[in-house]
């Protein structure tokens, strides 16, 4: 199992739009073969002093894959080459994590 937690930071007030993108492709990767979760996600309002905000302009996409093959396969989809360049303008920046069950 492959998890991967990437984390995009987007031009300020662009989440709805760049969610509305991503939501066209969500479907497509679930389908993937070895996509066993494909997820965005934004700040709960937990009322929790410990959490760590990720902020209005951050969205995070929870993965996971059987196996580093089944992702770098999502990664070079031509459905993941189309979605690209339709959310370049919305992404200032990504750190990608990809992570090991301990």
């Amino acid at each position: 199992m492959v998890h991967v937690i990437a984390t995009l930071e987007l031009e300020p007030g662009t989440r709805g739009a760049f969610l509305a993108e991503f939501a066209k492709v969500v479907p497509l990767v679930r389908a993937e073969a070895g996509c066993v979760e494909y997820t965005p996600v934004v700040d709960a309002e937990s009322g929790m002093a410990a959490q760590h905000k990720i902020g209005p302009d951050r969205v995070m996409v929870i993965e996971r894959w059987e196996s580093l093959a089944t992702l770098q396969a999502h990664d070079v989809a031509p459905h993941m080459q189309a979605y690209r360049p339709r959310v370049k303008a919305y992404i200032r920046g990504r750190e990608i994590r990809v992570l090991a069950p301990a």
